[in-house]
């Protein structure tokens, strides 16, 4: 019989966390049988989508600054109108040759309204064709609230319109889409909820041994906190050994000044391909609260300070922070407030606290959702309630 094939598009502009999460899920539906092509628009970063997946890379577009206000080609420079259309046509082009059963589009139509140019014609050759897939929006737990009056209707009209439903891929019982959509009781019934998307399990044999873990997702704003982080690890006991991700995408000044300070006990890097083992055998995590970031961190059971990222107008790090606090699995720092003496008192008192045994959420939201993609698999899904 032959494989239901699946086309999973995902924009990443400034972090990797849309195309680490898209890329785990493909994995785990690869796993259960699908013949998936993962379609990518961003720069490109080491070890994502996993060599094992069908990749088609569309020509790269990078937001123009951490407030979004524009789109960037490879060379920094804005995108014009033939930019557009050369990816619009491949992108239409991959559709008709894979042919897929199931579409999957990563945040839009509640994020990337950047890429209308591309994906409402694509929505468009899909509902033309014959037979026409089944459309899925693929949205993390928390959505980044919408300033401009109007935006969340328009995202229900296209939802509507387009799309057969929308994987939520988070825990009702941590946060609930309506907390951070206000217009969600509007699609209630195309709303599916996954469970939180971690990667697989990992062996922390195989990986470093250190104490504290400290990551900045991306890198493209996590200066602050690696540089705190740094700084923090002189003043607190020299025996604890630490291990600080800058991320790929931290500018190559702020890498080499940083790392040019950091104490012996520090070994600081932009990328761990072990990441979730190390976590596995660490004492303590200190993050931003980006959703893989907390993922990995629930999964892993170690301990965790948070600090959520709040440029350029960005609230879903600081509700997901605040409801990690609020159940007692983190504690946190605001962006405004972190200095190195903060996060050194801070890293102190989490230390001194129980790690967390099991957080009672479900952290297997991407073998859910590829179960869930199975006809009649909706029975899969984690009731709302």
């Amino acid at each position: 019989m032959k494989p239901q094939s699946v086309l999973f598009y995902v924009q990443h502009l400034l972090g990797i966390g849309h195309l680490a999460r898209a890329s785990r899920i493909s994995e785990a539906l690869a796993d259960d049988g699908y013949d998936v092509t993962i379609v990518t628009g961003g720069m490109p970063v080491d070890g994502f989508p996993p060599v094992r997946l069908r990749h088609i890379a569309l020509p790269s577009i990078a937001a123009l600054d951490a407030g979004f206000s524009g789109l960037a080609d490879a060379s920094g420079a804005p995108i014009d109108e033939a930019f557009k259309d050369r990816r619009r046509k491949q992108l239409i082009d991959t559709f008709h040759r894979v042919k897929p059963d199931i579409v999957l589009i990563e945040a839009f139509p509640f994020g990337r309204r950047q890429m209308r140019f591309e994906l409402l014609p694509l929505l468009k050759e899909m509902h033309a064709a014959n037979p026409r897939p089944r459309i899925y929006s693929s949205v993390r737990d928390v959505l980044q609230a919408r300033a401009k009056p109007g935006r969340d209707a328009e995202s229900v009209a296209l939802l509507r319109e387009w799309f057969d439903g929308v994987l939520v891929h988070g825990h009702p019982d941590f946060i609930r889409l309506e907390e951070t959509f206000p217009l969600a009781h509007e699609i209630a019934d195309r709303i599916i909820y996954t469970g939180l998307v971690v990667g697989p399990d990992a062996d922390p044999a195989q990986a470093g041994k250190y104490d504290i873990v400290v990551s900045a997702g991306g890198g493209a704003v996590g200066a602050g906190l690696v540089h705190a982080a740094v700084e923090a690890a002189r003043e607190l006991p020299q025996a604890l050994r630490w291990c600080v991700i800058a991320g790929p995408y931290m500018p190559k000044a702020d890498y080499y000044r940083i790392a040019g300070s950091a104490a012996s006990n520090v070994e600081i890097c932009r990328f761990r391909r072990d990441f979730r083992g190390i976590l596995k055998s660490a004492e303590l995590s200190v993050s931003q609260a980006g959703y893989n970031t907390v993922g990995d961190v629930l999964s892993a059971g170690c301990r965790s300070i948070v600090i959520p990222f709040t440029a350029g107008g960005e609230t879903e790090q600081e509700v997901r922070a605040d409801r990690l606090v609020r159940r007692g699995l983190a504690r946190a720092i605001h962006e405004r407030d972190l200095t190195s003496e903060k996060l050194g008192s801070e890293i102190a008192k989490a230390l001194a606290t129980p790690k967390i045994a099991d957080p009672g959420l479900d952290l297997d939201g991407a073998r859910r959702t590829a179960a869930i993609l199975r006809p009649g698999g909706m029975r899969h899904q984690i009731p709302s309630n």
